[in-house]
């Protein structure tokens, strides 16, 4: 049930915000227990953001998950979010803020997890 959303200054083709998406899937695994099975991402390119006083390519991604996870873990996949966008967007790790949230109650199908 992990979700990721990214949101970066940087003006993206439809073939990198694929890439970052398929990366990103592969990336969900660093999180203990998690899995591409339930896994959904968006990219959101192209936002007016400005980051240190400065407007440089920058991102903001949330992280929401079912449960719990380690510090460890949040970690190793700020590290790879990190890394994918910079090899994608040109966002610079110091432009990049990395936000997890943990979430008790999450539906899907019509029922409850």
């Amino acid at each position: 049930m992990p979700f990721i959303n990214v949101k970066t200054s940087t003006k993206l083709s439809e073939q990198v915000k694929l890439e970052i998406e398929n990366k990103l899937t592969g990336a969900i695994t660093l999180l203990p227990g998690k899995t591409p099975n339930y896994f959904m991402c968006a990219v959101e390119d192209n936002i007016s953001m400005m980051f240190h006083g400065e407007k440089q390519p920058t991102a903001f991604v949330e992280v929401k998950i079912f449960g719990k996870s380690t510090r460890e873990a949040y970690t190793n996949l700020t590290a790879e979010i990190c890394n994918i966008l910079e090899e994608t967007a040109e966002v610079s790790p110091d432009f990049c803020y990395v936000k997890f949230e943990e979430v008790e109650n999450w539906g899907f199908n019509k029922r409850m997890f």
